[in-house]
């Protein structure tokens, strides 16, 4: 048994991991895009293709539907790859919209292609319920008796964006079997809507996110009274509110959190009742929708909210913009009226996407505001505001130098990613410890901080980065 990375070892994109089971068969836990400068930087400068030999890859196990977690799935595809595509019902849900969307933006607009894509992707993907075993298909090789002839995986909830899972694999059979933990992407505690992930009983071979692996995020508490002093702040002067947001996860968490300050100064703050609040993304909308149809995920606080007739994804207050025409016309509604918004949309770090078009409109004015709440990746579009932002520079966007004006703030709170302790505790509540643990998708600094912790909590442990 050996793992081999094809993505996330050098950053935070493009994950993809080759768990090889035996010499005839081995089975891919992602198959990601790579973003930001790690784009030019993945194996021979093409981030698309799929460069590594797939003739033994048995199964695809998908953890999640962010862009860099499934982005290559049509490249994988068009390689030849026809086994079956393990993920959560949700994911399964999801996953068909999250492609559609991927095909339209980086590869073609003819809807035929599209479609007959679509069909096969149906075909192969294979719905499993968190915490059920399924058997994963393995060619026995016979020439070497010490190598495993059977796998099965099972999925646990992870907590990241709905239907997030990390995947425990088990090699052989007892007395001689081998446990591998894929962390996927492993969400944070107490976060809004969806429950925190539960450590598993066993790991012998641990993969990890390292995201946040060198730094702890703001309590819940804190972040959202961070969210609403900036807010006030910023729609003091009628200015709008830009939030970049992933589709899936993110925008949902955001309207969580709007609505409940929303809610609380119902009778404190007449400010609140009359912001609107924008998503301007029909994914996030479809995804919304995805969120509401799968309320059994949710966590206690959330369910008991709806039980008590609030609508924490669907409030008086929130609009949603799907056909360009109205992106565009909001735009230009929004540079000439004198009242408050707050706009989320899509690309989270800000390389494409509508956001683009509301920084081109609104980074020059002085009455607007940028509010990152999730990661930007070195080289994005993302990155470059938030470093240079705050020191009155200037970012490019479709080629056009933006100078900025606006301000730019910063909530890391809002993370959908474990911090440094949730990575930690996601180790040390393990009843039996791995022996082998590799740090993956993270920044260098994030990797080697989280690597020292590791050490110092398994003295005995092989810990290693990549």
């Amino acid at each position: 048994m050996n793992i081999i990375h094809h993505g996330a070892v050098n950053g935070v994109t493009g994950s993809c991991h080759q768990l090889n089971i035996n010499d005839k068969t081995s089975v891919l836990i992602d198959c990601g895009l790579f973003q930001g400068d790690e784009k030019a930087s993945s194996a021979g400068g093409n981030s698309l293709e799929i460069q590594f030999d797939i003739s033994n890859v048995s199964a695809l196990i998908v953890t999640h539907c962010h862009i860099d977690h499934v982005g290559r799935i049509p490249y994988l595809l068009a390689a030849g790859f026809k086994g079956p595509i393990f993920c959560t019902t949700a994911t399964a849900s999801l996953l068909p919209m999250v492609i559609e969307d991927a095909l339209k933006v980086g590869v073609t607009r003819n809807s035929q292609m599209i479609n007959a894509f679509l069909k096969l992707l149906k075909r192969q993907i294979v719905a499993v319920d968190y915490k059920k075993w399924f058997e994963l298909p393995v060619i026995s090789s016979e020439n070497d008796i010490d190598s495993f002839k059977t796998a099965k995986a099972k999925f646990q909830v992870a907590g990241h964006i709905l239907g997030s899972a990390y995947v425990e694999i088990e090699l052989g059979k007892r007395p001689n079997n081998h446990r591998v933990v894929f962390s996927g992407d492993l969400g944070a505690p107490y976060a809004p809507l969806l429950p925190a992930p539960k450590a598993p009983y066993r790991a012998d071979t641990l993969v990890i996110e390292s995201t946040y692996g060198d730094k702890n995020h703001a309590k819940r508490k804190e972040r959202s009274k961070q969210l609403k002093q900036l807010i006030d702040k910023a729609v003091s002067d009628n200015g709008v509110v830009l939030i970049p947001a992933f589709s899936i996860g993110r925008t949902q968490e955001l309207l969580y959190e709007l609505e409940q300050i929303i809610y609380a100064q119902r009778n404190v703050s007449s400010v609140w009742q009359s912001i609107e609040v924008i998503v301007d993304s029909p994914m996030a909308a479809n995804f919304t929708e995805l969120y509401l149809k799968f309320k059994d995920l949710w966590d206690k606080e959330a369910r008991r909210k709806v039980h008590s007739g609030r609508h924490p994804l669907d409030f008086n207050q929130l609009y949603t913009v799907d056909s360009h025409q109205q992106h565009m016309q909001t735009i230009e509604y929004l540079a000439k009226r004198n009242k408050p918004a707050i706009i989320i949309a899509a690309s989270g770090m800000c390389a494409g996407g509508r956001i683009v078009n509301y920084l081109e409109a609104f980074l020059p004015d002085k009455t607007a505001d940028v509010i990152f709440v999730g990661y930007q990746a070195k080289g994005s579009p993302g990155r470059d505001i938030q470093k240079y932002g705050p020191r009155g520079g200037y970012v490019f966007l479709n080629h056009e130098k933006i100078k900025i004006n606006a301000g730019v703030h910063t909530i890391s709170g809002y993370s959908a990613h474990a911090d440094q302790a949730g990575l930690i505790n996601f180790v040390k509540r393990m009843r039996h410890k791995p022996q082998h643990i590799r740090i993956v998708h993270g920044d260098d600094y994030a990797k080697k901080a989280l690597q020292s912790e590791y050490i110092n909590l398994l003295p005995d442990c092989d810990v290693v980065i990549g």
